[in-house]
């Protein structure tokens, strides 16, 4: 039996949008492992980002909880509790080689400045004009 007319359109797109699906799939996947893989000092990048969060939990108030919800909220909601725990993990990390004794609204944005790629500052920038806050003073960091 030969394939052709619409029948054999409707099987390669199929096949390629397979072979596309596992692909993109395959590349989050292969990122996620690449996170969980010991470095040097025997801890993953993951396994750092949950002993800062863990070690700064009680430092957080709700005022700066609120404020890390805010600024979140660019992120598309399928991905915000991963952004909002990377973030954390940054801001933690900040907060023990500060020895802060609270998590401040400077941390949060300096946390939330290092954390995040460049591309996305941009988001930050406006959401910070939008909660009226002077972004002057972390210029050096964008």
């Amino acid at each position: 039996m030969q394939l052709d007319g619409w029948f054999l359109y409707f099987i390669l797109f199929w096949v390629v949008f397979l072979i596309a699906s596992f692909a993109i799939g395959g590349f989050f996947m292969f990122r996620k492992f690449l996170k969980r893989f010991p470095k040097e000092d025997g801890k993953s990048d993951m396994d750092w980002e949950e002993y800062y969060v863990n070690e700064t939990l009680h430092l957080w108030n709700d005022k700066e909880k609120n404020m890390l919800n805010e600024l979140v909220t660019p992120v598309p909601e399928l991905f915000r509790d991963v952004a909002k725990y990377k973030i954390a993990g940054k801001i933690g990390e900040l907060a023990l080689k500060e020895q802060a004794t609270a998590i401040s609204q400077d941390l949060v944005i300096r946390g939330y400045i290092m954390a995040t790629p460049k591309r996305d500052h941009k988001f930050l920038r406006k959401k910070l004009d939008e909660m009226q806050i002077d972004a002057a003073p972390f210029e050096h960091l964008f």
